[in-house]
């Protein structure tokens, strides 16, 4: 018996490949010196950060992108002394990010098997690939267009408002815990996405009809 009706998938990291593995990249692209971006990330970002860093009106759309580049490139070095340049730099830090056909296929499967799936996304003033996110999910809740962000309850309950279903019966995959936790605070269940074999195990004992392994990608 069917454990739930609905998906909500977060973005980056979900249904691309790893945010990890993009961001190594780019540190050697731009010659960042990585302890000063993990420093900023921390203070700016940890279970720790208060309310209103940079990134979180970044996410919530109040922070408008060139002015947090600015803020985000003054707290960065560089390996070789130079300067940091800041316009641009988001596009650059997402540029090896690249949307995972085993994920988008996965979505496709349960829908065809009558499981809703949404998408539930904080954004850094990224470009959503829109004409397969739309074409795959509803509802699309993007913290920048909705004012909200994850892990904050507000955000769940607006995405399972606009699903119309029940939040037991609706499963949140996320890359980060804290938005993971943030999903099961409000009801819903949560699962920890590694990569697309994994979570499609998961996904497959809790909808029976759903394939355990990935026969095919989408292009």
């Amino acid at each position: 018996m069917r454990e739930i009706d609905a998906v909500l998938f977060d973005y980056g990291g979900v249904l691309t490949g790893p945010v990890k593995r993009a961001i190594a990249d780019w540190l050697v692209a731009d010659a960042i010196a990585p302890e000063s971006f993990s420093h900023t990330l921390r203070a700016w970002l940890s279970r720790d950060a208060p309310d209103g860093t940079p990134i979180h009106r970044l996410e919530t759309g109040e922070l408008p992108v060139e002015e947090f580049e600015a803020l985000f490139a003054a707290e960065l070095r560089t390996t070789d002394g130079r300067p940091v340049i800041a316009s641009g730099i988001l596009g650059r830090l997402f540029a090896g990010m690249r949307p995972d056909p085993a994920m988008f296929a996965l979505a496709e499967e349960l829908r065809r098997h009558d499981v809703r799936v949404g998408l539930l996304s904080n954004s850094w003033g990224n470009t959503y690939p829109r004409r397969w996110i739309d074409a795959f999910f509803d509802p699309v809740v993007i913290s920048g267009e909705v004012g909200l962000r994850k892990p904050h309850a507000a955000i769940y309950e607006l995405a399972l408002d606009r699903l119309g279903v029940p939040p037991d019966r609706v499963l949140f995959l996320d890359d980060a815990e804290p938005n993971v936790l943030g999903a099961r605070s409000v009801g819903l269940h949560g699962l920890l996405h590694v990569d697309a074999s994994s979570t499609r195990a998961a996904l497959a004992g809790l909808v029976p009809d759903l394939n355990p392994h990935q026969t095919g990608d989408i292009t």
